[in-house]
């Protein structure tokens, strides 16, 4: 995750400590519902103005807009490009910032998606038909997967009678 630019090690912790499994995102749109860098619409009469949601997980919100700050102040960053485009678009500032904010949280989605598939990939099992870290051990000359460690008959549970049941059965034979 640290690949997007303005992403170091604090923010990519603080996105995966948040965020845990992306899985739980349906596509980007939730991811960034969830981070509050969706844009809602408040408008009155026949004017249209978008903000950036309060909901939302702040922790969240407040990593991406670090990450988005550092790309408008290093000059040879996309983001930085990216919001003077919007600027030079007619843009106001915080519009840009906006903007700017929900293309790093699609950015940051990305890799978190990415490192998801990468991480499943290398855990997939390589022999089909077989659940992960079975040991397997040679009998007779088959490969068979070992006795449990703990049988049955090494079980120390007692068997107690209940109150109910010998108040039924005084001899004590259930």
């Amino acid at each position: 995750m640290t690949e997007v630019f303005g992403v170091g090690p604090v923010v990519a912790a603080t996105v995966i400590g948040a965020v845990r499994d992306v899985s739980r995102f349906a596509d980007r749109d939730h991811f960034a519902a969830c981070n509050g860098t969706a844009p809602i619409e408040v408008s009155s009469g026949p004017r249209k103005i978008y903000r950036l949601s309060r909901r939302g997980n702040r922790r969240l919100t407040h990593a991406i807009h670090m990450a988005a700050v550092t790309q408008i102040s290093h000059r040879h960053s996309d983001g930085r490009a990216y919001y003077k485009r919007k600027l030079a678009e007619g843009k106001a500032p915080k519009e840009a910032l906006r903007s700017l904010k929900r293309r790093v949280s699609d950015a940051i989605f990305a890799r978190l998606e990415a490192d998801a598939h990468r991480a499943a990939a290398r855990l997939a099992p390589k022999e089909p038909g077989r659940a992960m870290g079975e040991r397997l051990s040679r009998q007779r000359g088959r490969l068979t997967p070992p006795p449990p460690a703990l049988r049955p008959s090494h079980s120390r549970a007692r068997h107690h009678l209940t109150i109910r049941s010998a108040a039924l059965d005084p001899e004590g034979a259930t």
